[in-house]
C-alpha cells in the first residue's frame, strides 16, 4: 500500500547519511508513519528511532536531500516530546500508491515462527467469560501475526488433568448420573457434577480425599478411570467445536494436559532432579526456589501440577515447532505461574526461555443474560443473538430475510468481540448491553454496516471499478483525508504487532468508517458520468478491501447484507 514510498524515502535517508551500514531501506520501512494536517500528505519518521538505528542526532544531512517529483519538500517537526522529519509526498503519487494497491496484503520480509496458546478451557467446566478473552484475543494475535505474513500455530491446550476430574468423578457417583444421561448433556451435567461435589467437600473432608484418590488412579493409569476420564472428554469436545465454529475460532492442534502426566514426563523430572533445581521439603513435595520462593513442582503424592505440565509442553513445543516466540493468552492473575515458568526454564539452561511471553489480560465484570443468569457462555451469545432478530425486525432497511438468523448471530457476535478488543487488554471492564450492541457508536455494528454499505455501492452503483487511479478525477479534501487513513493502515497494523493491542486496530477501523461515511455522502457513484463514476467505484473498493482486512484480522465475519 505505502510501502513502495517507504523503501523510497529509506533509501533516500541511507544516500543522504553517505554511512557505511548494513542497515537497508527495508529495516527503515516500519520506522515511517502516515500523517499531516488538513490537506498536507506527510511520511514521518522520528528522529529516536533514527538515532537507535544510527547512533547519531544530526539531521542535516537528511535535510539536504532535494525536493523531487515524490518528495515535495523536507522538515523537522515536534510532535509531544518526540521530534520527527516529515516528507511532504506529493498527492497524486500518494493517492495512486494507495488506492491501486488496496488489496496487497501486509507482507513481513522477515518471516517469524510464532505459537499462540489461547482460549485453554477445562474440559467438563463452564466455557466462561475468561476463557472467551482469552479465545478473542489469542484469534486476534494469531490473525495478526499470519497477515504480516508469520508462520502461525494456534494451540488449544484444554485443562483435561488435574483433582478436578476427581471431584467430577465422586460428583457423578454422588448425584447417580449414568453414561447416557451425560451423553445427552455434557457439560450441564458434568458441572453439576463437580460444583455438587465441591459444596459436599467443603463440610466433608472424605470427599476430598476420594477425589485425590481418584486423580491419583487417574495418574497411575487404571483402566478403568482411564475408560471413564476419555468419555468425559469426548462427551465435552464437540460441544466446544461447536462453540470455536459459531465464533469463527479455529486451531490448528489441540494439545492436552494429560500429554504431559506424571508417566510422560519423567525425563523433565529427573533432569530438574541432576541439575539440582528440585529440593525436597519436610512434607515431601518437591520445590524449585523462584525469585525468593518456593514454587511446588510435584506434590507430596507424587502427583503433577499445571506448572509441571507447563514446563514439559515448552519444551516439547521448542522441539516441535522451533519457535520464534510462543504466546500465553491467560488473564493477570496466572502472571506469578508464568514467573515461574520462566524462571525454571531460565535455571534449566533453555537458551529460548526468553521467547515465551504472558500476554495478560483483565477480567469482565457483570457479563450475564437480562435476567442475570450466566453460566455458560451459550446463554449470552443466545441471547446477543436473539437480541439482533429483535432489532432487524424493527429495522426498515434490513435487506437479509428475518427468519435468517445466521445473520443475526455473526452481528451480536461481532458486538461481543469488538466490545471486548476496543478495550485496553489488561484493564478490567463493566460489560453493558446497551454499550456492546448500540447502533449509533462505536460498536462491531458500525463497522458491519459500514462494509455491507459499500458490498451494496459495488453491486447496485451501475459502474465499473477503474483499474488504475487518476487523481485529477478524485479532486475533492474528502478524497485525501479518506485515502491518508487508508495510507495508516500498515502502520497500524504494525503498531497493534509491537504492542499487541487490539484496540489499537479497532479505534482506526472506528476513525475510517466515519471517514468512508462521510465519503460516501459526498461521492455519488451512481448516475454520474462513467469515469468518475469508475474512479469513485475505485476509491470505494479500496477503502472495501482495508476495512474487510482489518476486521477480520479482529476476528469478524464481515457481512455483505444486513
Amino acid at each position: 500500500m505505502t510501502a513502495k514510498l517507504k523503501l523510497y524515502l529509506g533509501r533516500k535517508i541511507l544516500d543522504s547519511l553517505k554511512k557505511k551500514t548494513t542497515i537497508t531501506a527495508v529495516d527503515l520501512k516500519p520506522l515511517f508513519e502516515v500523517s499531516g494536517a488538513k490537506q498536507n500528505i506527510q511520511m514521518c519518521i522520528s528522529l529516536t528511532k533514527l538515532e537507535n538505528y544510527f547512533g547519531i542526532s544530526n539531521v542535516s544531512e537528511i535535510l539536504k536531500i532535494e525536493p523531487d517529483d515524490i518528495i515535495k519538500s523536507i522538515q523537522t517537526m515536534q510532535d509531544r516530546a518526540n521530534r520527527k522529519i516529515c516528507f511532504d509526498i506529493d498527492r497524486s503519487i500518494f493517492l495512486k500508491e494507495v488506492v491501486e494497491n488496496g488489496k496487497l496484503p501486509s507482507l513481513n520480509e522477515k518471516q517469524k515462527k510464532i505459537v499462540v496458546e489461547y482460549s485453554s478451557p477445562n474440559i467438563a467446566k463452564p466455557f466462561h467469560v475468561g476463557h472467551l478473552r482469552s479465545t478473542i484475543i489469542g484469534n486476534f494475535i494469531a490473525n495478526l501475526h499470519a497477515h504480516i505474513n508469520n508462520t502461525v500455530t494456534r494451540l488449544n491446550y484444554l485443562g483435561d488433568w488435574g483433582t478436578q476430574f476427581g471431584l467430577i468423578k465422586v460428583g457423578v457417583e454422588e448425584l447417580k448420573y449414568s453414561n447416557e444421561d451425560i451423553k445427552q448433556k455434557p457439560l450441564q451435567l458434568l458441572y453439576e457434577s463437580y460444583v455438587h461435589a465441591n459444596k459436599l467437600a467443603a463440610s466433608d473432608n472424605s470427599i476430598t480425599e476420594r477425589a485425590r484418590l481418584e486423580f491419583a488412579k487417574l495418574e497411575s493409569g487404571s483402566p478403568k478411570d482411564i475408560e471413564h476420564w476419555k468419555t468425559y472428554i469426548n462427551y465435552t469436545i464437540s460441544e466446544l467445536q461447536f462453540m470455536y465454529n459459531r465464533l469463527g475460532v479455529q486451531f490448528d492442534e489441540y494439545n492436552y494436559e494429560s500429554m504431559y502426566n506424571a508417566k510422560h514426563i519423567s525425563d523433565v523430572l529427573t533432569k530438574l532432579e541432576k541439575m539440582k533445581i528440585l529440593r525436597s521439603t519436610h512434607d515431601g513435595k518437591q520445590v524449585a526456589r523462584v525469585s525468593d520462593r518456593d514454587i511446588t513442582v510435584v506434590k507430596s503424592d507424587g502427583t503433577t501440577l499445571y506448572l509441571t505440565r507447563d514446563i514439559a509442553a515448552a519444551i516439547d513445543r521448542f522441539k516441535k515447532y522451533e519457535f520464534d516466540k510462543m504466546y500465553y493468552v491467560v488473564e493477570n492473575g496466572q502472571n506469578d505461574h508464568f514467573n515461574s515458568l520462566k524462571g525454571i526454564l531460565h535455571q534449566m539452561d533453555i537458551p529460548w526461555a526468553d521467547r515465551i511471553k504472558h500476554i495478560k489480560f483483565g477480567r469482565i465484570h457483570g457479563m450475564s443474560t437480562r435476567k442475570g443468569k450466566v453460566v455458560f457462555l451459550k446463554d449470552i451469545l443466545d441471547e446477543t443473538r436473539d437480541l439482533m432478530v429483535q432489532r432487524q425486525l424493527a429495522s426498515p432497511t434490513t435487506k437479509v430475510p428475518i427468519n435468517n438468523t445466521d445473520t443475526s448471530d455473526i452481528l451480536g457476535i461481532s458486538c461481543v468481540i469488538i466490545n471486548d478488543l476496543k478495550q485496553r487488554r489488561q484493564k478490567d471492564y463493566n460489560f453493558s448491553w446497551d454499550r456492546a450492541l448500540q447502533v449509533q457508536g462505536d460498536s462491531g455494528i458500525k463497522l458491519q454496516y459500514t462494509h455491507c454499505r459499500l458490498c451494496s455501492l459495488e453491486k447496485n452503483s451501475g459502474a465499473v471499478a477503474a483499474t488504475g487511479c487518476i487523481p485529477d478525477l478524485l479532486p475533492e479534501n474528502v478524497v485525501t483525508d479518506l485515502v491518508k487513513e487508508l495510507g495508516r493502515f500498515h502502520d497500524v497494523i504494525c503498531q497493534a504487532e509491537e504492542q499487541l493491542e487490539a484496540c489499537i486496530l479497532v479505534t482506526y477501523l472506528f476513525h475510517l468508517c466515519n471517514h468512508i461515511n462521510k465519503a460516501l455522502k459526498l461521492l455519488q457513484v451512481k448516475s454520474q458520468e462513467a469515469e468518475l463514476a469508475s474512479q469513485r467505484l475505485l476509491l470505494f473498493n479500496t477503502s472495501r478491501s482495508i476495512l474487510k482486512q482489518g476486521m477480520s484480522i479482529l476476528g469478524l465475519k464481515p457481512l455483505n447484507e444486513m
